[in-house]
């Protein structure tokens, strides 16, 4: 047997520095294949959060790395490195205020045009679900509302851009102590106890699973591969990554996905309003269109 590969590199520091002309190499590539602009005080991050996978692969410098994902045909080990890039920061019901307008505010309005239309269909995408707890909550809130022996048919369509994530949140589950997170009413009606093997840790029932679906996609594509039109949309926390250049694309291509009368949910530190004037201030952080030919401004809340 021949011996392993020996890596002292993988212990000095010397090894991980990256110079400025490199980082701006880094950069570029992150910024033309997710979006994300990285500025100059994001050297560190980039280090640390790619470090491990240069141990992994035993490639001994970040510009011999960068040579490795800056090959055409290297688009698998890219996707490695934006998952490396993304933070991927969520939790279950995040933000109480924007289910509580869903509750009081968007439902009363679906429940209301399907008594005129006779059209009982909600659709909602999570357009950055990174492990699952958004799109699941959106599941949760809308059954509970809409249930479908009501005649109810519900959707949940989540996408992210990381493959890793995504697998993590077709998985369903967690440690049982993130069900603080969750309403009772929505945790006894939804979620399951392990037993077992899975004793400490909880899943999403079958009748929340089967209405959400997994797919990758990137928010930087020109153009988005989920079908609308969509009653909700959340967008949370991504826009705050990308350049004014990329915040305009994303919403704008956002907004041909989203149904005449609905909504947009951002992230608490996300304005639409400053970058379009397509859309006005409805909630704490929610954008509904402006109606056309209405001359309505947006209004702060």
């Amino acid at each position: 047997m021949s011996p392993s590969r020996s890596v002292p590199f993988v212990d000095s520091p010397l090894h991980w520095e990256i110079s400025d002309e490199l980082f701006a190499k880094y950069r570029e590539l992150i910024y033309r294949e997710a979006g994300i602009a990285l500025n100059d005080s994001k050297k560190s991050l980039l280090i640390s959060r790619v470090a491990g996978r240069l141990r992994e692969l035993g490639v001994a410098s970040f510009a011999e790395y960068y040579n490795v994902v800056e090959d055409p045909a290297a688009a698998d080990e890219r996707g490695r490195l934006l998952d490396r890039i993304c933070t991927n920061e969520t939790q279950f019901f995040r933000d109480p205020r924007q289910f509580l307008y869903l509750n009081d505010e968007v439902f009363p309005r679906l429940e209301a045009a399907a008594a005129r239309d006779g059209k009982r269909r909600v659709r909602a995408w999570s357009a950055a679900c990174s492990t699952g707890e958004e799109p699941y909550s959106l599941a949760m809130a809308l059954l509970q509302r809409f249930p479908r022996s009501s005649g109810w048919q519900i959707e949940v369509v989540a996408t992210d851009l990381s493959n890793k994530v995504l697998g993590a949140a077709r998985q369903a589950l967690w440690p049982i102590d993130k069900a603080g997170d969750i309403p009772l009413h929505y945790r006894k009606a939804f979620m399951l106890r392990g037993t077992g093997s899975q004793t400490g840790k909880m899943k999403v029932g079958p009748e929340i699973r089967e209405i959400v679906s997994f797919s990758r996609m990137n928010l930087n594509d020109p153009v988005y591969s989920v079908s609308g039109p969509f009653d909700v949309i959340f967008c949370r926390n991504v826009l705050i990554y990308f350049d004014k250049e990329s915040k305009t694309k994303v919403v704008d291509r956002l907004l041909t996905h989203l149904a005449p009368d609905g909504c947009l949910f951002l992230g608490h530190a996300e304005t639409a309003t400053t970058i379009t004037d397509r859309l006005v201030s409805v909630g704490p952080n929610v954008y509904a269109r402006v109606p056309e030919g209405s001359g309505a401004e947006a209004v702060a809340v």
